[in-house]
């Protein structure tokens, strides 16, 4: 990853690694920080097939850091660090992905793991009293919708690429109804793993006023260049209005 090719001293933010226990369970996590004060904080969760460094992750970085914005990230619960096998294959971890999920894993686990991040980092000076914000596709949405819908810190989201027809997903329309905070909620409109009704149904529920269904033309993938940019750009419109 070109991340890796930039020593410590040539980085325009500062990198935090933290390692939590929660409920048992050990939770990595990760976090960069602007040079100049930070405006506000963002959660980045990855999909099914990543980490919390995967491409994805740190294109959000990169595209939030030079706005002001922190951004920090965990991983998910049989990706990356929490994996036995060290393996960041994403082969492997998307199926061992879609196995937990269809299993009900991490259910509750993932809001935890949330919770008690954003409790540490906001123990931070340089991030107390600052706008919380969330973005995570995918599987980002899927552990995102009961995150979201528990903790009441977040202003403002970015969710989608998920949708209520897809296996074991029952619970996330009515964690859906349960927010009120501005969503940016994103479609491929030639997705392969979840289909148009299913989608529309889970934007349907969203119980917040200030919502956005966009689509854009093409298969499942992360978000990325112009999806990335107009995502970000309704994130950061929203965190700015809540100071």
């Amino acid at each position: 990853m070109q991340d890796h090719l930039i020593s410590p001293v040539d980085r325009p933010w500062r990198e935090e690694r933290l390692r939590l226990a929660v409920q048992g369970r050990a939770v990595p996590g990760i976090a960069w920080l602007p040079e100049t004060s930070c405006a506000g904080l963002v959660l980045a969760c990855h999909g099914g097939s990543g980490h919390k460094e995967s491409a994805a992750v740190l294109a959000i970085r990169d595209r939030l850091l030079p706005e002001g914005y922190a951004v920090a990230a965990i991983d998910g619960p049989v990706h990356g660090e929490r994996r036995a096998d060290g393996s960041r294959d994403p082969g492997k971890a998307k199926a061992d992905f879609r196995a937990a999920w269809r299993e009900g894993f991490a259910r509750d686990g993932m809001t935890a793991d949330w919770r008690a991040f954003l409790d540490a980092l906001l123990a931070w000076p340089a991030l107390a009293g600052r706008p919380v914000g969330y973005i995570g596709v995918s599987m980002g949405t899927a552990y995102g919708l009961p995150y979201l819908a528990a903790d009441g810190r977040v202003r403002a989201a970015v969710l989608g690429l998920w949708g209520a027809s897809y296996p074991a997903s029952e619970h996330l329309a009515p964690a859906a109804r349960r927010l009120r905070i501005p969503v940016w909620f994103t479609q491929q409109w030639d997705d392969e793993v979840f289909d148009r009704a299913g989608v529309a149904e889970l934007f349907d529920a969203l119980g917040s006023q200030d919502k956005r269904l966009v689509a854009y033309p093409g298969p499942h993938l992360e978000l990325s260049g112009e999806r990335l940019d107009d995502a970000a750009a309704f994130l950061v419109s929203r965190l700015r209005a809540a100071c």
